[in-house]
């Protein structure tokens, strides 16, 4: 069968287009997602792989994407350590008993053979899809970040405290949670996911020098740990200052967040990875004239050049509509076209 085009840009092959997905794709912004979590509430959504299936299909189909991405949360897989996850109304997700100490570290569980709901949400998706589906997990330093802060944070100094302070307790939890990432994206590609996506999302709070010290080898240690031949992207945001470490790091594809400009990042990189990105999701919030106007000069940047994954530089914010998002995916596809 010939390569999704999908696929074939995250292996920096040629396709017929330029290929185009989404982070939250299954959000707020769409009415089918509302009606399925007022109904459920999120955690219950999360942990119904049917409803997680639906939702995840509905997005594609709606959307008419070159891939799909399970519906789930990153902070699932630190439930089974007993660190007291909520996810509030409009708070944000809250980590009642925090790890602030070496001895915190310690006294959490190994919750080896926890339940996946990601993986048995993919199982039921990936019968019902065309395209080729993406499974998903928070990268271990992001990780860290909600279990050390609490919560969400805007400077992360509990987190950067805690890793320059001690870092032997910093090291033995990493390794914890590298284990953990590796261990839920495995169960994801053997229930059939095509492709994985690490989320880094708030690493780019750190000096280049601590993330190569504190963070590069975990993330090594996760990609490295990964079933072979699964495409591996791996994003982060505010990151402009890490592309070459997050290289170093790992990944087929690295994820561009909107405040670098494509090519540039590109050539920082080496042409011999794959990117994805990068337009401003505010973009989106732009009429459909502009919106088409800002995803032909991302395809600029790119320049044709195989191996480019079309998407925002984050998720979806939850008040675009939705003719726009479709409007975005219909000019990727029509601009990039190969005649």
């Amino acid at each position: 069968m010939e390569t999704p085009p999908f696929l074939a840009a995250c292996r920096r092959q040629a396709a017929p287009y330029t290929p185009v997905w989404l982070m939250r794709q299954a959000g707020r912004y769409m009415a089918e997602y509302r009606a399925v979590r007022d109904r459920l509430g999120f955690l219950a959504l999360c942990k119904s792989p049917a409803d997680a299936a639906e939702v995840t299909v509905t997005a594609v189909e709606r959307l008419g994407v070159d891939a799909a991405i399970v519906f789930a949360d990153i902070l699932l897989v630190l439930e089974p350590l007993g660190v007291g996850l909520e996810f509030g109304s409009g708070d944000g997700p809250l980590i009642r008993r925090p790890v602030r100490s070496a001895a915190d570290v310690n006294a959490l569980p190994d919750a080896d053979g926890a339940p996946d709901h990601a993986a048995a949400a993919v199982r039921i998706a990936r019968a019902a899809l065309r395209v080729p589906l993406i499974g998903f997990a928070g990268a271990p330093f992001t990780l860290a970040s909600y279990l050390i802060e609490g919560g969400g944070s805007q400077d992360f100094v509990r987190t950067r405290t805690f890793m320059q302070a001690d870092p032997g307790a910093w090291r033995a939890l990493l390794e914890r949670l590298a284990r953990r990432v590796a261990a839920s994206l495995n169960a994801q590609i053997d229930a059939g996911a095509d492709a994985v996506q690490l989320f880094d999302s708030w690493v780019g709070c750190l000096a280049p020098a601590d993330y190569r010290a504190h963070v590069l080898p975990h993330v090594r240690a996760v990609v490295a740990a990964l079933r072979p031949g699964v495409p591996v992207i791996h994003f982060g945001t505010g990151t402009a200052g890490l592309l070459e470490a997050m290289r170093a790091a790992g990944g087929d594809v690295i994820g561009l967040d909107w405040r670098t400009d494509l090519d540039a990042a590109w050539a920082r990189l080496g042409h011999d990875v794959a990117v994805q990105g990068n337009l401003d999701p505010a973009a989106l919030l732009a009429p459909p004239a502009e919106i088409r106007a800002r995803v032909a000069a991302v395809l600029a940047q790119a320049a044709g050049r195989p191996g480019h994954v079309f998407n925002l530089g984050h998720g979806v914010l939850p008040e675009t509509p939705v003719d726009h998002v479709r409007a975005m995916v219909d000019a990727v596809h029509e601009l990039s076209a190969r005649r």
